[in-house]
């Protein structure tokens, strides 16, 4: 807070956000692929479906890589979401991927690791190890909701895209080693009392 004024009259007053390790991250990738690009409501709705199609139970890799393709797109995933979601598990099966193999990672091996999945880019795995594995030191560039809030916040101009992602990483580094917090701060922010339509 003393590195940076701005973003410390957000924090002041506002309720303390909480990071936890969640277990069966091999899911969790799962599910944060059928949300991409859906809105809150209708990824709770197709991650619910998903857990029906296991008897309410979190699948393991190796039950979800059997179930067939057409049994995922029935419950409302596209063809290419079907398949990545396949693809994820087939990747866990095939690397051994476990829960305790990925805490002990560093970050970036983790980000260096799941992004050789087809379907899986950098955002998804950042995503992952802020609110899966509840790492403390992560900041999403690419991440929409963050450009928005950081340039309303520090009334940047992003017209040349380059510049602007090399000022969200300058201004991020003062935040370190607790970024991850910074983030769902300026998340907070724009959501509930920026004004900045979402």
């Amino acid at each position: 807070m003393s590195k940076d004024k701005k973003l410390s009259k957000l924090i002041i007053g506002s309720e303390p956000f909480q990071l936890k390790f969640h277990k069966n991250i091999c899911l969790r990738l799962c599910a944060s692929i059928m949300s991409q690009q859906l809105s809150t409501k209708v990824a709770r709705v197709i991650y619910n479906r998903f857990i029906d199609l296991y008897g309410d139970k979190e699948p393991t890799p190796e039950q979800i890589v059997v179930t067939p393709f057409e049994k995922l797109r029935a419950i409302g995933l596209s063809n290419a979401k079907t398949q990545y979601v396949l693809n994820v598990a087939q990747f866990a099966i095939n690397h051994q991927l476990t829960d305790q193999k990925l805490k002990k990672m560093s970050d970036e091996e983790v980000i260096g690791l799941l992004t050789q999945i087809k379907g899986v880019g950098r955002w998804t795995v950042e995503m992952l190890l802020m609110f899966t594995l509840g790492r403390e030191d992560l900041f999403s560039a690419d991440d929409y909701g963050l450009q928005t809030a950081m340039k309303k916040l520090y009334k940047l101009d992003d017209s040349n895209k380059k510049e602007f992602k090399e000022k969200l990483l300058g201004i991020s580094k003062k935040w370190a080693p607790y970024r991850t917090y910074a983030c769902l701060h300026l998340w907070h922010w724009k959501d509930n009392e920026a004004g900045v339509k979402k």
